[in-house]
């Protein structure tokens, strides 16, 4: 009998807490059921597993930063939009260190993902932002793999201490942030060098 009080969205919003708070990869349904005093199978009235709840808080990550990057980029278009979205991401990124990392670690399954549009939403927020730059489709999605390898690569260095220069790393981020306008604002007419 499922533990009153204790739902699948409860659970999943305290494993998302649990996984800031030690590490993503550091989360067990023993440590959680700890946190909610109780015994581990009270849990699985809610998530079949550990692979689900990871699932579960790749997914409600997912949505948050969604969330956050839809209202920053609100009203906004080109650089002012590319900058918003940037600086949404890094600092979810930095705010929910266990939580982002869910969201690059866990592809959810189709049974978890049943009813979310936020991989759709993602995209539509993407390549939004990316048609004031005038660009259309292959480079749309070259684009946003370029955005996100960079905002990725970034927080991911910064989250990790690999920044060890005494130039301030908040400088350095919007500095690179005027690069990737320019590269945008730039992008080639067309591929070079198509692949077959």
């Amino acid at each position: 009998m499922a533990r009153a009080g204790l739902t699948a969205e409860r659970v999943t919003r305290a494993a998302a807490e649990l996984a800031d708070a030690v590490g993503f990869e550091n989360i067990t349904v023993s440590a959680l059921a700890r946190s909610f005093g109780v015994k581990d199978a009270s849990l699985y009235s809610h998530v079949r597993n550990l692979q689900e709840l990871r699932e579960r808080v790749a997914l409600l990550a997912a949505e948050e930063l969604a969330d956050r990057i839809a209202a920053a980029v609100a009203g906004r278009a080109g650089k002012d939009a590319m900058v918003a979205f940037a600086n949404a991401y890094r600092d979810y990124a930095l705010a929910h260190p266990g939580r982002y990392t869910a969201t690059q670690a866990v592809q959810p399954s189709p049974a978890v993902l049943a009813g979310s549009t936020v991989h759709v939403r993602t995209v539509e927020l993407t390549h939004a932002m990316l048609r004031a730059y005038d660009l259309v489709e292959p480079d749309l999605t070259d684009a946003g793999r370029l955005l996100r390898s960079a905002f990725h690569g970034y927080v991911t260095l910064e989250a990790n201490g690999g920044f060890r220069h005494t130039r301030d790393v908040r400088r350095s981020w919007e500095r690179s942030l005027d690069g990737l306008h320019v590269a945008l604002a730039n992008w080639p007419a067309k591929d070079p060098c198509p692949l077959h």
